[in-house]
């Protein structure tokens, strides 16, 4: 399922003859705190102005937490000597690059730092992005990919981004540049997550200055930006990186897509998308072929959308993780793992999943935790492939 996917390329394809294409890969990134998905806190300008002309992806669902399988199904692989891959991550500078298909490597070094900077410019993020705009400006690439792993790995944005979003009322906030990582219980100061998410706001508003430059170089190319995965910020039960079971708060991704044409402008995908179909609709962009598969798992080519807005469906995302299972549908959210019971969320209604709902919807609970169980367990093809019926597809 993970497996580096089977690409061919089509003649000798330079970057003065082919569609040229931008990807932004952040690692790290929830859908939920973006303004494009409903935030209504946190500034971003130059993302809204990229999904204001773009197809944005409502749902994105990663099936896993690992970020390398993540970027295989995006399709991080079989780009061929007309791409470069700016990163900051060594193992996926190290994975790309010691491939045989001539694809140029560049890797940009974190710096580790106790605080924030206090020149803008000296960011990673900052540091990162200069480098792919370089890359695209060059014009020697039909593909930039762009792949940050710092926001789960350095804040290190000055101290006034996360400031502009602190009250005259509030308590400082979180002052380090170091990623917090802590459980969240009933005891849990909540002034203290307030800061937290006022820090990454912060941030997010930061990368937002950083991508800005980047996504107006890329003019007349298509341009992905997209999440890998999410990040704990105290909804439940955990700050930071660590173990999480896969709420939507880990597994649910931004995904926003601009055509080099202005197809679709402004549009709205609602149904369940896994990076795989993100990685087959590149693949078709930039005019490369894919192995066919029947596996419900594989990617599929969403580029129908951008034309007569067609797509194939999927009727549910199987997810499997280290710490739980589960199963999405276009009206649940199930969770499940061997050590408590199962829990149910109603989609869209309970966007954050705080109301459990198990109790009330057990034929639903039924139907969908043996499923998520399994996958839990390591068998995810009997969660992709088991006939869904009766209140499982249901609206609810």
């Amino acid at each position: 399922m993970t497996a580096w996917p089977t690409v061919s390329h089509k003649g000798n394809m330079t970057a003065s003859s082919a569609t040229r294409i931008l990807v932004v890969t952040l690692d790290r990134l929830p859908a939920w705190i973006l303004p494009a998905y409903g935030s209504t806190w946190v500034a971003m300008p130059a993302l809204d102005a990229l999904a204001g002309r773009s197809l944005l992806f409502d749902r994105v669902i990663a099936t896993g937490a690992d970020d390398r399988a993540t970027l295989r199904d995006l399709g991080l692989s079989g780009l061929g000597p007309e791409a470069v891959v700016v990163t900051d991550a060594p193992q996926v500078a190290a994975a790309v690059g010691g491939g045989d298909d001539g694809v140029t490597v560049r890797l940009v070094e974190a710096v580790a730092r106790p605080a924030p900077v206090t020149d803008a410019t000296a960011t990673h993020l900052a540091r990162l992005m200069a480098a792919a705009r370089e890359a695209v400006t060059a014009g020697r690439h039909a593909v930039v990919w762009c792949h940050a792993t710092s926001l789960g790995v350095a804040w290190d944005a000055p101290a006034e981004c996360r400031a502009a979003y602190v009250d005259p009322d509030d308590p400082p906030p979180y002052a380090g540049a170091a990623v917090p990582e802590m459980e969240v219980d009933a005891d849990t100061d909540p002034d203290l997550l307030v800061g937290i998410r006022q820090a990454f706001a912060g941030q997010l508003t930061h990368l937002d200055a950083c991508l800005g430059p980047l996504i107006d170089a890329a003019a007349g190319w298509h341009v992905l930006v997209a999440g890998v995965r999410g990040l704990g910020l105290g909804l439940h039960g955990r700050v930071g990186t660590g173990p999480l079971p896969p709420f939507s708060e880990l597994v649910h991704v931004p995904a926003i897509l601009a055509d080099a044409t202005g197809r679709m402008a402004a549009q709205r995908f609602g149904g369940l998308v896994v990076p795989a179909d993100l990685g087959a609709t590149l693949a078709a962009l930039r005019g490369a072929a894919t192995a066919a598969s029947d596996t419900p798992w594989h990617g599929r080519n969403l580029a129908g959308l951008l034309t007569d807005w067609s797509a194939p469906a999927r009727d549910r995302v199987v997810v499997a993780t280290v710490d739980g299972g589960a199963v999405i549908t276009p009206s649940w959210h199930l969770l499940a793992a061997a050590d408590r019971p199962p829990r149910l969320f109603h989609k869209p209604d309970d966007a954050f999943e705080l109301c459990d709902v198990a109790d009330r919807c057990a034929d639903v609970v039924a139907e969908l935790a043996p499923l998520a169980l399994a996958a839990a367990a390591g068998d995810t093809d009997r969660g992709w492939r088991a006939p869904l019926a009766g209140a499982a597809v249901a609206a609810g």
